[in-house]
Order: C-alpha cells, then sequence, then structure tokens
C-alpha cells in the first residue's frame, strides 16, 4: 500500500518562502516519478512539479517560472518543493503524488496521492 507523509504548508505573507516535504514509500517499481500538484477551490488540478525516483532531471509546469525548485534527499528518501516569491493566487492544497511517467504528471493523472498540506498565502 502506498502511503505518503506530507508536511511544510501553512500561512506565509506574499512574497514569503515555504518547502514542501514528501516521504513516498510502499510502491515497488523503480520508473515511477514523484512530484507535486495543488488544486484550489473551485478550479482544476494543477501539476506543479515532479522528479524521477533514478534521474536528476526535473520537470516543472511551465506557470511556476522558476519560483519552485524540487529536489531529493535519497539518504532520507524525501522529496521537496522549495517555494519561493509565494503569492496569494499560490494558495491551495498542496498533494505529492506519484507518476507513472512525465506524460501523466502533464495530463494530471497520477496513480497514487497523499492527503494535501495546505498552504495560504496572504498578508
Amino acid at each position: 500500500q502506498v502511503q505518503f507523509v506530507e508536511s511544510g504548508g501553512g500561512l506565509v505573507q506574499p512574497g514569503g518562502s515555504l518547502r514542501l516535504s514528501c516521504a513516498a514509500s510502499g510502491f515497488k517499481f523503480r520508473y515511477y516519478y514523484i512530484g507535486w500538484f495543488r488544486q484550489a477551490p473551485g478550479k482544476e488540478r494543477e501539476p506543479m512539479a515532479c522528479l524521477g525516483l533514478t534521474e536528476s532531471t526535473p520537470y516543472y509546469a511551465d506557470s511556476l517560472k522558476g519560483r519552485f525548485t524540487i529536489s531529493r534527499d535519497d539518504a532520507k528518501n524525501t522529496h521537496y518543493l522549495q517555494m519561493n516569491g509565494l503569492k496569494p493566487e499560490d494558495t491551495a492544497m498542496y498533494y505529492c503524488a506519484l507518476y507513472a511517467t512525465t506524460y501523466t504528471f502533464y495530463t494530471n493523472d497520477p496513480d497514487h496521492w497523499g492527503q494535501g498540506t495546505q498552504v495560504t498565502v496572504s498578508s
């Protein structure tokens, strides 16, 4: 059974930063990508970033414009999403997710996802 431990969300002022963490376990195949998508109330799911478990190339949604960075700490089996320059429109629930391919990442089709962590950007 796939399990996710997500953390790092919270309330931050515009222009601030947060770092989300995700530890995923319980999956067998090594070709999966771990990443993040977000969803705000009344809006569609939006992919953010993903990173392969055995490669170092990150993949990002075009809308992020370099503000977010995904990384991986293999020793801790944890992925991170560093979010800088946060804007009120970044307010959403952020979900750590498992993707079979980068195509399923860009088409909002994760295989599994966690409970989510809330990010609120407000002054």
